[in-house]
């Protein structure tokens, strides 16, 4: 896959380290309201995503390994950032477990809600990482 310039790597990276920080911070808010019907008004849905987003930055903030991982996939051809994600997460499982959880939000949003949140290039690189 490629992306068609460094403004939507960027937006690609940017959304997938998004993603995966808001999913810890999503699972762990989640647990309890799991049985609760999702909000899928606009303003639910992008409170969703916003607040999944910003919970992957904290995360992102708080790992500098990982931090520096996504942030040089952004100057990445796709493909390039995609094995270069694949390749730090693989050695360090955890992180990729933690944003995963993080993210997760975000999909299950766009399941239940049947809506799309993301623009293409960053739901397809949303769709891989998720996919492990």
């Amino acid at each position: 896959m490629k992306f068609s310039g460094i403004t939507a790597r960027r937006r690609t990276a940017g959304v997938a380290a998004g993603c995966l920080l808001g999913g810890v911070a999503a699972a762990t808010i989640a647990m309890p309201t799991a049985a609760a019907a999702p909000d899928c008004t606009a303003g639910g849905v992008s409170n969703t995503v916003s607040t999944t987003l910003g919970s992957a930055r904290t995360y992102l903030n708080a790992h500098p390994s990982a931090n520096q991982a996504v942030g040089a996939a952004f100057g990445q051809p796709r493909d390039q950032a995609a094995s270069a994600l694949r390749g730090y997460f693989t050695a360090n499982p955890q992180e990729y477990y933690d944003l995963k959880g993080i993210l997760a939000p975000i999909g299950d949003t766009q399941r239940q809600c049947n809506v799309s949140v993301l623009p293409p290039d960053l739901a397809s690189a949303y769709s891989e990482f998720m996919a492990g």
